[in-house]
């Protein structure tokens, strides 16, 4: 892994749960780690219910758009953290893999979404410290 580590978030639509956990990673990280987010079928547009429930934490989300998932991006990568894509989501020799079972936010209530983004921010918590085990303890 190089000096600055790179991780690259995935889910179906890239307008939910992948969004979220790149504002968190961004928001906890800093500019110590490189964070991407891509889709295998992205959306038209971020899930205005996700970016209401990161805003709600200080993290703005709205001026992201969904990407689709290239090889040069997960080559680029050090660790890619799935999200739900399931057999949609290409595996890449070498790389480090985490599958994250998350609910879908697509569709549902903001008080289902708090959830979710809530479990993300644990799971980002948790993978910072591995990524940077001496680095600031993210509270």
């Amino acid at each position: 892994m190089a000096d600055k580590p790179s991780v690259l978030f995935v889910c179906v639509h890239n307008a939910g749960r992948s969004q979220m956990a790149a504002g968190w990673l961004r928001q906890l990280a800093g500019d110590s780690v490189e964070v991407r987010s891509a889709g295998s079928e992205p959306a038209g547009q971020i899930n205005p219910v996700a970016v209401e429930a990161m805003r709600e934490v200080g993290i703005d989300i709205s001026t992201e758009q969904p990407k689709i998932l290239d090889w040069e991006t997960a080559e680029a990568s050090d660790v890619i953290v799935t999200m739900g894509c399931g057999d949609t989501c290409p595996v890449f020799p070498g790389k480090r893999y985490e599958d994250w079972s998350l609910a879908d936010p697509a569709g549902q209530p903001l008080s289902v979404v708090r959830e979710v983004r809530d479990e993300i921010r644990t799971r980002i918590v948790r993978l910072l410290a591995e990524l940077n085990p001496t680095g600031p303890a993210a509270g």
